[in-house]
């Protein structure tokens, strides 16, 4: 499926959303540690890395969703443990991976729950509110089935479904984790278009991916993590090499131009020429 490559990163400014020093854990089990990390502005940030490594994790914490034992995560320069939960879902929105949704629940509806950080006491459902749930359904081309239920939807058009919810939300910063997963070929690629096209309207993505094809031919910055660690960082041009994909994979392989894009293509090889005791290793 031919796809358009990146547009390349906005010039370097103050970030909008940071972390120094993180140290993340879950009850004893230290996940990341001592991790730096600054979201370029208006770029397509992917983070990739082996199972385990903390991509979610670091995903979480940046979404303040989770606090961090040390460190800090910073919104526009401030500690993003410093607002309210509303300010914080007015400037980003998370997509975790595989979402539930309640029973029974119609696209429209789930969709218009990303309108939540609009509302309060003293304002309620608004124009404004029936403007962003008809832009994000046309957007993700969920629009023709806003009524059905969202349990009745394919996997690619539910996947849609979410994304548009976190649409509705109308925020500059979207972050979602392994949108792909569990999707065939072709939806998966049909989201990663989609976000490709959200981040050349100018919004900033932070996604984390398994597939390095795919995070190389979509990011215009990649982020490499391993074992809690960021191990590289920078254009996929410059980050991804065969040393680096065996170093942190365990894979042998080449790296080659993709002949439709020309951004960086993994190809593993075979096992005649692999090292001893490397065939079949995960």
């Amino acid at each position: 499926m031919a796809s358009t490559p990146a547009a390349s990163t906005p010039a370097a400014s103050a970030p909008i959303l940071a972390a120094t020093g993180l140290r993340l854990a879950w009850g004893d089990r230290v996940v990341v540690d001592d991790l730096t990390i600054a979201v370029p502005d208006g770029g397509f940030t992917v983070i990739v890395g082996p199972n385990a490594c903390g991509k979610s994790t670091l995903l979480r914490a940046l979404a303040r969703t989770i606090s961090p034992v040390a460190g800090e995560v910073t919104l526009d320069g401030r500690p993003i443990r410093s607002y309210r939960g509303k300010e914080v879902a007015r400037r980003l929105a998370m997509l975790p991976q595989s979402p539930i949704a309640p029973d029974s629940i119609t696209v429209r509806s789930l969709v218009g729950r990303g309108r939540y950080p609009h509302q309060g006491l003293f304002n309620q459902w608004s124009r404004a509110d029936e403007a962003a749930v008809a832009g994000a359904l046309d957007a993700t081309s969920v629009d023709l089935l806003a009524d059905r239920p969202v349990a009745e939807l394919s996997g690619g058009q539910r996947q849609r479904a979410w994304i548009a919810m976190v649409l509705a939300q109308q925020t500059e910063l979207l972050l979602l984790d392994e949108p792909t997963t569990f999707l065939d070929i072709a939806h998966q690629y049909d989201v990663l278009d989609l976000c490709a096209r959200l981040h050349r309207e100018g919004r900033t993505l932070v996604v984390v991916l398994h597939d390095l094809n795919q995070a190389a031919r979509y990011a215009t910055h990649l982020v490499v993590m391993l074992d809690g660690t960021i191990v590289a960082e920078g254009a996929p041009a410059e980050v991804l090499t065969a040393a680096l994909v065996e170093s942190v994979f365990g894979l042998p392989c080449r790296v080659l131009p993709d002949p439709e894009t020309g951004t960086p293509m993994v190809v593993p090889l075979g096992a005649s020429s692999r090292a001893p005791g490397r065939a079949g290793s995960v």
